[in-house]
């Protein structure tokens, strides 16, 4: 049976793939993103969500529970005023962010990177044969946010959820209620566009629906 592995422990894209019906297990790295950044001096927003999600599908790819399947890795960067933002990790500083947010718009970059671990011989395992592709893309979104008060970003940082979100925020969570629209795939929003995972999958030969339950 064709297998998705997911290289992330993000509880948000998990469930939106689990949602789309796309059948998958989770697998998470331990890539260190400050030191994957740090090597390669990336500071473009977009180049650094995909440089981080094809680190993630790659570590995965090379552990010997990922032989036979698909691995795909995901990873989310925030870019407001020029800058990348990722996680905040700080009530201070997803503090200072939102602020700054507070009714204007920022872009939220999606990398995804997809590596077939199946071997390109159909009698290795006896399945369907690999391509051998390893292969990435970015969607981004513009999100715009409506104007916050004080008190509403303290009580929104209070409960925790956007300490360990890119920007400082989710759309599929209590954040939601701080986003005025989004121009854009609002999947990758939440961080994973299942229109993009179809197309890297074609360029594994294989369809979306090969990941769908069985009738």
């Amino acid at each position: 049976m064709l297998r998705l592995i997911l290289a992330s422990q993000s509880p948000a894209r998990t469930k939106l793939l689990a949602e789309a019906g796309i059948r998958h297990s989770v697998l998470v790295s331990d890539v260190d993103e400050d030191a994957v950044q740090a090597r390669y001096g990336v500071t473009d927003p977009h180049d650094t969500a995909l440089l981080l999600a094809r680190a993630k599908a790659e570590a995965v790819a090379a552990l010997p529970e990922a032989e036979g399947a698909l691995v795909l890795g995901c990873d989310s960067v925030f870019e407001f005023d020029g800058e990348a933002h990722g996680k905040p990790y700080t009530a201070d500083v997803a503090r200072e962010r939102m602020l700054r947010m507070s009714g204007n718009s920022g872009v939220l970059h999606t990398g995804h990177w997809l590596v077939d671990c199946r071997g390109t011989d159909p009698d290795d395992d006896g399945g369907d044969p690999g391509s051998g592709a390893t292969v990435g893309a970015v969607s981004s979104a513009e999100v715009s946010f409506l104007e916050m008060e004080p008190a509403e970003i303290d009580a929104y940082i209070a409960t925790g959820e956007p300490l360990h979100c890119a920007g400082s925020f989710t759309i599929d969570g209590l954040g939601g209620a701080f986003i005025r629209k989004v121009d854009g795939d609002p999947h990758a929003v939440v961080g994973l566009s299942v229109s993009t995972l179809r197309g890297l999958l074609a360029s594994a030969n294989v369809r979306i629906t090969d990941l769908w339950p069985s009738p």
